[in-house]
């Protein structure tokens, strides 16, 4: 498991910076959805029980209307369950040497990937769309000239700050690397 104070395959003398997740505004859309779906049957058969009374009282129409809801909400339940393992596993992580994204596919699948600080050419910040603007989240993409040329953080908060943090990083790791072949030559 994950833990703030401790990476797998941590590098020698590399720490932490910084631990991002998608911004909490994404999962209280998620949220919100869910309570609306939660909720629309139940209007539903508010309205049904006061047009047609007769409906709840036949020997076919109330068993199957009671494994029909079942059903749906163990749908809109695996949908909203679902939803959450994806905002909470999907982490990047910001350290003194690496950028490591570790990216939820379904329940059941994991795609890790990392990115050396000396490697990277160019980072960008994307902010699009009122809420996004107003809420200030959006995505980050760091290129390298690897083969997976960018990384996408996606909808997170404050993406200008974690790019100029990455690209003070990647300068003080470029200076730190020219300086150590400096010192080899």
């Amino acid at each position: 498991m994950l833990s703030k104070y401790q990476l797998p395959n941590q590098l020698p003398k590399e720490k932490i910076l910084k631990i991002i997740r998608k911004d909490i505004f994404i999962l209280i859309k998620k949220v919100a959805l869910f309570i609306l779906l939660t909720i629309l049957p139940l209007a539903l058969f508010f309205v049904i029980a006061i047009s047609q009374p007769q409906f709840f009282n036949g020997k076919m129409s109330y068993p199957l209307m009671v494994l029909g809801a079942s059903a749906y909400y163990l749908f809109i339940w695996l949908f909203f369950f679902f939803s959450f393992i994806d905002y909470y596993l999907d982490v990047w992580i910001i350290t003194t040497e690496r950028i490591i994204d570790i990216e939820q596919k379904g329940f059941f699948s994991r795609v890790i990937s990392e990115h050396k600080l000396f490697r990277i050419q160019d980072v960008t910040s994307e902010v699009h769309g009122v809420f996004p603007t107003i809420l200030r989240y959006g995505e980050v993409y760091v290129q390298t000239a690897g083969t997976r040329q960018r990384f996408n953080f996606r909808q997170i908060p404050n993406p200008n700050k974690i790019r100029d943090m990455i690209i003070k990083l990647v300068e003080r790791k470029k200076k730190e690397v020219q300086n150590e072949e400096k010192n080899n030559s």
